[in-house]
């Protein structure tokens, strides 16, 4: 069985160790190399391995969210490479994930390859990516506020979107098109998971299909029958819901 893999690393000598420790292992094919977290994500959801070298800390992209970022069922084996000290890695040994602790040597790179070698010959990948997911999960509970940036993806690309450039989204069928920087980013995704994950203090659904970033509100308009506009600071008219309307008020009174 040849074991398809990539190796991902910011780092150039990193990825040197890497592929200087797997060329002489008969089985292994290397795939690709990636620099950074976004070529990483666009080579697994085009061409995905059955096995990875991840490192997790990258700048824009770390390796979590690469597998955050990723379908489930695309997931493959994985050997986290990275410099967290013991009591950080105490998540991957509860979720039996392995690692590769900078600096290693041979001999502790060959018991990584090893056991994943192991799981790949157990044929019992989905019992491996369920529990990558609980480590997923868990690492994203540990985490504390929301987030700076958006990955998005559409055809075939891999866009980092800060959030502090967004204005507003709004809901185009089973997608999202997210307004920001005079770019539109199309996405497929709910309103409300994405609702769910930006800041209620920046972010305020003001229709079923339209969140707005409230520093980008410029006026609100009234209309007939007590209706409003949401007028933004770039010329935009969006509708207000009458649902949504107390809220608006509500958040913008704490803005003043």
């Amino acid at each position: 069985m040849t074991i398809r893999t990539l190796l991902v690393d910011d780092e150039p000598l990193a990825r040197e160790k890497l592929r200087g420790f797997l060329e002489t292992e008969n089985d292994i094919e290397i795939v690709a190399e990636c620099r950074n977290g976004q070529e990483a994500l666009e080579h697994l959801e085009s061409d995905p391995p059955d096995l990875v070298f991840l490192d997790v800390q990258m700048p824009e992209l770390d390796g979590f969210e690469v597998l955050e970022n990723l379908d489930p069922a695309k997931l493959p084996v994985v050997v986290f490479v990275t410099a967290f000290d013991r009591y950080a890695l105490q998540a991957f040994e509860v979720h039996a994930a392995d690692y590769l602790l900078k600096p290693y040597d041979r001999e502790r790179f060959r018991a990584a390859l090893d056991r994943a070698r192991r799981e790949l010959a157990r044929d019992e990948l989905d019992e491996v990516r369920a529990e990558l997911r609980r480590l997923l999960d868990e690492v994203e509970q540990r985490k504390t506020g929301h987030p700076e940036r958006l990955v998005i993806k559409n055809s075939g690309r891999v866009v980092l979107v800060a959030v502090a450039d967004i204005d507003w989204i709004d809901a185009a069928g089973n997608y999202v098109k997210i307004h920001a920087g005079g770019e539109v980013y199309q996405q497929r995704e709910t309103m409300s998971g994405l609702e769910d994950r930006l800041d209620p203090a920046q972010f305020l659904r003001i229709h079923r299909s339209t969140i707005v970033r409230l520093d980008r509100i410029k006026e609100l308009q009234q209309q007939f029958h007590g209706d409003y506009v949401v007028v933004l600071q770039g010329g935009q008219r969006l509708t207000l819901s009458r649902s949504y309307r107390d809220r608006l008020h509500e958040a913008l009174d704490h803005t003043l």
